[in-house]
């Protein structure tokens, strides 16, 4: 019998038990198609263009300041004189029993405020004296006391606090914005993302990556000094006209491929190259602080050609008047155990407030002088908040200074782009350890962020493993706080 009479004597019987595999294969095709029609529609050629929200939003962009390693709220926003009672006495039990901590062992001394407070600004907001610029602007700014995690380890509270979720693989809320609203700048990328500490957070380049999204999305990383991207510029020999050439064959060479594979990358590899020939000319100008005037070099604290926190904050100022959606800013160095000298609270913990202290000031007064303030999203805070026990590492008393993560509570806080200005949400408890009113989750912040921008956070969405996913979760809480928005 030739291959063309077996296939005739097939029966439908023997098609059904020999190709069950393939009928489901093809449903959950057929399902995925239905899914991928819901999906936001882009012209492949402008992956980044500008597009429209669910509705009215509030905030055009986002400037996201993380202070990677978590500076105490206990130091700098939450005070707590009952603690300052109870500073060198041992912790009660209460406090300890069924609590898991990074460090802590056996019994520790409960540890007071280090630096005085006092309530500053019309709205009376008590801040301490680590933070003697940003007092001057707390009535523009929302201080949020009562957030809260289920993260006690730096990487996979980072994870969560952007990406939704504690494990790798899920995009970074920059790269949700930016698939949801494109930029209004396509000659820059439309998440950018500044490091400065001399060192990347504890999650790496996994909390600015862009998961299952498309990779156009991912947070570019730029530098404060040099080339804004490594080998942005052409080599020596190469002028822009070869450059140009060069990319177009690369270009028909990538048109080829995408029309035989079809692999949706490749429209991505396309539209990254001619993005960075636009960088060539746009970036540098964007990035090179040196032109701004002396008096705002003097405002921000700035020191044009070296890397620094100041650098980077009139950078994202730079970036938002240029139209980039979201601007990432991490700063290294806030891990205050008491461990050495760098990550003491009497040590290296008041270099951070120095570094960061005056910038951010800088930064919310220069944008409210510009007009961009109100149309801005300015989010600052790190990934859990510290202990109000002493860090005993090994048991004993350590020679410097500091505190255990606590996922219990820590403060962040918001301004601009829709937010409340002068008021503060939440409390903790009287000594700082739990959150007593008003929680506020990593999920809640990042709902609340996506309505700010003009998106219902749960429609925002894109197909991945038979899952219309989403920034929050599919079925974890959130909701929006709509009690510190305008």
């Amino acid at each position: 019998m030739n291959y063309n009479d077996y296939l005739k004597n097939q029966t439908r019987r023997h098609f059904l038990k020999g190709c069950s595999m393939g009928l489901g294969a093809m449903w959950l095709n057929l399902a995925n198609n239905q899914l991928n029609a819901a999906q936001i529609q882009r012209d492949p050629a402008r992956p980044l263009a500008a597009l429209t929200p669910h509705f009215a939003p509030k905030a055009k962009r986002v400037i996201y300041l993380h202070m990677a390693g978590s500076p105490s709220q206990l130091e700098l926003f939450d005070y707590k004189p009952d603690l300052k009672k109870l500073d060198g006495k041992e912790c009660p039990k209460e406090f300890l029993e069924g609590k898991r901590f990074a460090f802590i062992q056996g019994v520790p001394r409960m540890l007071g405020p280090q630096f005085p407070f006092k309530q500053v600004g019309e709205s009376g907001q008590w801040v301490s004296d680590r933070l003697p610029h940003f007092q001057k602007v707390i009535d523009e700014v929302c201080v949020i006391r009562s957030m809260h995690t289920d993260q006690f380890n730096h990487a996979p509270a980072q994870l969560l606090l952007h990406t939704g979720n504690p494990n790798l693989g899920n995009p970074s809320m920059g790269s949700w914005v930016t698939y949801g609203l494109g930029t209004e700048n396509e000659n820059l990328p439309g998440f950018v993302v500044l490091v400065s500490g001399g060192k990347t957070p504890s999650a790496g380049k996994s909390i600015w990556g862009s998961g299952f999204l498309p990779s156009v999305y991912q947070g570019v990383q730029c530098r404060s000094k040099g080339d804004p991207v490594l080998y942005l510029s052409n080599p020596k020999g190469i002028p822009q006209k070869m450059r140009r050439h060069m990319l177009d064959a690369l270009k028909a060479i990538n048109e080829e491929t995408l029309e035989s594979v079809g692999d949706p990358e490749t429209r991505t590899r396309i539209a990254q190259y001619e993005m960075a020939y636009r960088m060539q000319i746009h970036a540098s100008e964007a990035f090179d602080i040196s032109n701004e005037p002396k008096d705002v070099h003097e405002f921000y604290g700035t020191q044009p050609g070296k890397e620094s926190f100041a650098n980077n904050c009139l950078l994202a100022r730079r970036l938002a008047e240029r139209g980039v959606r979201f601007i990432q800013l991490f700063h290294w160095g806030w891990d205050s155990h008491g461990a050495g000298e760098n990550e003491a609270l009497n040590g290296g913990f008041i270099r951070r407030c120095k570094e960061t202290d005056q910038s951010i000031a800088a930064l919310i007064s220069d944008l409210k002088q510009r007009g961009l303030l109100d149309e801005t999203l300015i989010i600052w805070g790190g990934e859990f908040g510290r202990t109000p026990m002493r860090e005993n590492r090994g048991g004993t008393k350590m020679r410097f200074v500091g505190r255990d993560h606590n996922p219990g509570a820590f403060t962040m806080w918001m301004a601009g782009g829709g937010i409340q200005p002068g008021i503060s949400y939440g409390e903790t408890d009287p000594i700082g350890y739990q959150v007593a009113t008003d929680k506020m989750s990593a999920r809640d912040m990042q709902a609340t962020v996506l309505h700010l921008l003009g998106f219902n956070h749960q429609k925002l969405s894109y197909p991945f493993r038979g899952l219309d996913q989403t920034l929050p979760g599919v079925t974890e809480a959130s909701r929006v706080v709509k009690e510190i928005l305008l």
